[in-house]
């Protein structure tokens, strides 16, 4: 008889064992809902009401500074006069000669 007939039930007997203790080592994480094929549960009253917020306050801060500091979008600062800058604040040195 062939040594890998023998084998067989062993093998499945393994195999048997394997998946008890995958089967019993299943990694259950807790951090959101799982929903397949059907629709999650609907959020709080008060996780909703928080999104608005949210979304509100963000919403007024970029139109309170697009309305208030359009250079920072458009980029259009003044530019100084390059004429008006001494060597000191250029960093040239005195001319000692």
């Amino acid at each position: 008889m062939s040594i890998a007939l023998k084998l067989v039930p062993l093998k499945t007997s393994i195999g048997f064992i394997n998946r008890r203790i995958i089967e019993n080592n299943i990694f259950k994480r807790n951090s959101h809902v799982v929903s397949y094929r059907n629709a999650p549960p609907p959020h709080s009253k008060a996780t909703r009401i928080g999104a608005v917020a949210v979304g509100a306050t963000m919403w007024w801060w970029v139109l309170w500074h697009l309305w208030h500091e359009p250079d920072h979008i458009t980029g259009e600062f003044d530019y100084p006069n390059p004429k008006t800058w001494s060597n000191s604040e250029l960093g040239i040195p005195k001319d000692d000669l």
